[in-house]
């Protein structure tokens, strides 16, 4: 992804053109990057070989699910539709770990059907729930225990999942009581210690500190776990110059860890994977001019991508043609939605812009068409694969016919 005579160009391909052959917004994936970020992650971890579990949630585009797995990648599901999802991509039971605090009796009976690895219970009352259908199957399940380690990310607070005051997990003591009560089951076979702390993780210490805190449990509990689910939670760099999680210092705390547990790790992760591996190409509509700043209205809007006004978080916006003379004025780049929160970025200085100029928003293949939704009655943006100079409809645009 760069620029090349002042036009931005996507793999080989020019932005521009993708955008006038597909219309706008338009979700465009790289290949290429996907695949770069696969094997940097597995590289940095290759000493001690974990299996790495993509999180689905992140982005669960069909095709993206097949490259993942074809590139040896398991997934971490949250959902029955997850778990048929990735099943349908060719993703193998064996590498599948079934996450999330509130799974009902057909999915548990579903992920029991499908033989996963594990499913990863979150409070005594799913334990007891996958214990009752075990037995009405008469199978044996591999379970894991999500343990509520209270470290705090310190991160966005709405996507921070291990402090006490959290919904997920168990505390220290359940832990302890679920151990006891259930190590001896028929029909329950207690297979991983789970904990999953945030997202958007750039500092090396919450990590640190959930370490030490599961390897004190261990030692305390006294019991030998086969896997260690460590989540994921590795943030990428959505600002120039933001700071980055040192991954070799990540590895360097997990290996020592091991020195103490002999057990697997299993990561989780999706925005390390595929975030800055996808844009979201955007049309200029109009530019409002106002006396203290311009509004620079685009095609696309929260409902495109909902980050911004759900979490505040930053997408780095640029012109795919950054020929032109800048302005010292506010720009505030906003969607069309009936919403004040239908914004994206307020920026002090600017390319002079005017309307149909293509704009691309960075960063945006983690947690972007996920949450994309109809409201206001827009129809969903496509999604476009490019490897090298060949784009790929990966799923159409929605027809507005359709939805009405």
């Amino acid at each position: 992804m760069y620029y090349k005579k002042n036009k931005y160009f996507f793999e080989k391909i020019n932005a521009i053109s993708v955008a006038k052959e597909f219309g706008t917004p338009l979700y465009v994936y790289s290949y290429n990057k996907i695949k770069k970020n696969v094997i940097n992650f597995k590289n940095y971890f290759k000493s001690f070989n974990p299996l790495v579990c993509f999180s689905v949630k992140s982005n669960s585009n069909l095709s993206i699910l097949k490259i993942i797995g074809k590139f040896g990648l398991g997934a971490d599901v949250v959902s029955i539709g997850e778990l048929m999802k990735v099943l349908k991509a060719g993703i193998k039971p064996n590498k599948i770990v079934f996450s999330g605090v509130g799974k009902n009796s057909k999915e548990i009976e579903y992920a029991i059907k499908k033989k996963i690895l594990l499913i990863n219970a979150e409070s005594v009352e799913e334990i007891i729930e996958i214990e009752k259908i075990a037995k009405k199957r008469k199978e044996i399940v591999n379970i894991g225990i999500r343990l509520n380690p209270d470290t705090d990310a310190k991160t966005i607070s709405k996507i921070s999942t291990g402090k006490k005051e959290d919904k997920f997990g168990v505390s220290e003591k359940k832990l302890s009581e679920i151990i006891n009560n259930y190590k001896s089951s028929k029909f329950i076979k207690i297979k991983c210690l789970s904990v999953h702390i945030g997202s958007q993780i750039t500092s090396n210490k919450p990590y640190d500190m959930m370490l030490k805190v599961i390897n004190r449990v261990i030692n305390k509990i006294k019991f030998k776990f086969e896997y260690i689910d460590l989540g994921g939670g590795m943030g990428i760099e959505y600002e120039i110059k933001q700071k980055k999680l040192n991954y070799k210092n990540y590895c360097d705390s997990i290996k020592n860890f091991l020195k103490k547990n002999n057990s697997k790790i299993i990561f989780e992760p999706g925005r390390s994977i595929i975030g800055d591996a996808g844009i979201l190409l955007t049309k200029v509509i109009y530019i409002k001019k106002t006396r203290n700043k311009n509004f620079v209205i685009l095609d696309a809007a929260m409902n495109d991508l909902i980050r911004p006004a759900l979490y505040n978080a930053k997408h780095r916006i640029n012109p795919c043609d950054k020929k032109g003379k800048y302005e010292k004025k506010l720009h505030e780049f906003v969607g069309p939605i009936c919403e004040t929160s239908d914004s994206f970025l307020l920026t002090k200085k600017y390319k002079k812009l005017k309307p149909g100029e293509i704009m691309l928003i960075h960063d945006v293949g983690a947690y972007g068409m996920v949450l994309s939704s109809n409201y206001n009655l827009r129809p969903k943006p496509a999604e476009v694969l490019i490897n090298g100079s060949k784009p790929i409809i990966i799923k159409k645009r929605q027809n507005i016919r359709d939805i009405i």
